[in-house]
């Protein structure tokens, strides 16, 4: 049951006010709901925890997963589209559509399917066809990596576990704690700030080598990035986006972020990323209306359009 605190101050003169929370009952959610994988949506109670936020592992189900079935490897995909008509995967190991990989759908609503010719570093989407018969192709909301602007397929990408050189500093972060320590923020687009000779981006790897002995020469504790995941526009600032787990390809590889980081912390430098759940953009190949009804945003119509970002 959740439970409500209140406390009535009649007289706020000369008094400080500081929230403390307690996280038990968040801990005791995420222990219980955790699963093996394949388990996290089969069944309609799985799919409510879903939908009320208590999933914390999607990550290890939906999308592209790299498994061995019998004697044969391949990946196994999964997106979760409950009022699709039939999903089909296409992509480069099928010639895209000309040989649709017909999915399965389970009691969850999520359609799944293993296929063998798919491999590290193909191009695939999602051939979604709604109740009305119209079919549209769909990039994969879990995917880790994305094609580079102006194409929007999504990528099969394992990325590989990390040895993090990191531990100094999450342990004196953790001993000294970090609310009551003062904080210097520098707040930066990763794609503009600076460019090559012909005008593209910097990368992670190039921003690690620059903008790092920045923030140390100007005595910055943390830096924060505007969004650094997938969105279509690249004069923008990254904030009406397409994949939620992707990272942005014009800045290089998920790996080289994560170097990024760990040089930020060996160099006492925390680092902070605006992620935006509360719209993405309307295109048609994106989360919107993703099996032909209201999937990822209000059901609504008038609470789900946000007219100055998207849905």
């Amino acid at each position: 049951m959740e439970k409500l605190f209140l406390i009535i101050l009649h007289d706020f003169t000369g008094i400080n006010l500081k929230i403390k929370w307690f996280y038990s009952k968040i801990k005791s959610n995420r222990k219980r709901f955790q699963k093996q994988r394949g388990e996290y949506m089969d069944r309609s109670t799985d799919l409510w925890t879903f939908g009320r936020g208590d999933n914390f592992h999607l990550q290890e189900y939906l999308g592209a997963h790299k498994e061995t079935r019998g004697e044969q490897e391949g990946f196994t995909f999964r997106v979760w589209a409950p009022n699709a008509q039939a999903v089909d995967l296409i992509g480069d190991f099928t010639d895209w559509e000309a040989r649709k990989i017909p999915m399965g759908r389970n009691e969850g609503g999520v359609w799944e399917v293993f296929c063998s010719d798919a491999k590290e570093g193909d191009i695939y989407k999602y051939l979604v066809t709604r109740q009305n018969g119209h079919q549209v192709q769909k990039i994969d909301p879990l995917a880790l990596w994305m094609e580079k602007r102006p194409n929007t397929g999504s990528i099969i990408k394992t990325i590989p576990e990390k040895n993090w050189k990191d531990g100094l500093w999450r342990a004196r972060r953790k001993k000294l704690g970090f609310k009551e320590r003062p904080v210097n923020i520098y707040e930066v687009h990763a794609g503009s700030w600076k460019r090559n000779e012909d005008h593209s981006s910097y990368t992670f790897k190039q921003l690690k080598e620059e903008l790092i002995p920045y923030l140390v020469e100007m005595n910055y504790t943390h830096v924060e990035f505007m969004p650094v995941m997938a969105h279509p526009l690249g004069l923008s600032w990254g904030y009406q986006l397409m994949g939620y787990f992707a990272l942005e390809q014009t800045y290089g590889s998920p790996e080289e972020f994560q170097d990024f980081v760990e040089e930020c912390h060996l160099n006492n430098i925390g680092v902070i990323v605006d992620w935006v759940p509360g719209h993405f953009i309307i295109n048609d190949d994106a989360l919107a209306y993703y099996d032909g009804t209201p999937t990822f945003e209000y059901q609504d119509e008038h609470r789900a359009h946000n007219y100055g970002w998207g849905l």
